[in-house]
């Protein structure tokens, strides 16, 4: 029997930007969190649109707006590229 109240709110434009942000030189890998229903980003956001919330030793912590809701993203990076990544990571949106 399927878990109840488990859902999967990574739209097909998230996964694109996913895929986007992956291809970037320097990623190590996306490690995809928590969703949260019914949150934005902001007043203009779209779908698959990314936003870096802060730069850690380890990568970055962003989050992109899915058909639903939030979808959280933590980015590792390569010891020395994370600043270069973030702001790659910005002008996908």
């Amino acid at each position: 029997m399927p878990s109840r109240g488990r859902h999967q709110t990574t739209s097909k434009e998230c996964k694109q930007t996913i895929a986007k942000i992956e291809s970037l030189d320097g990623v190590i890998g996306v490690i995809i969190g928590h969703s949260y229903g019914g949150k934005s980003l902001g007043k203009n956001s779209r779908t698959g649109a990314v936003k870096v919330q802060r730069i850690e030793s380890a990568g970055i912590k962003a989050a992109t707006q899915s058909a639903k809701g939030l979808q959280e993203l933590f980015v590792r990076t390569e010891k020395g590229k994370v600043k270069s990544i973030a702001k790659k990571i910005t002008k996908l949106s």
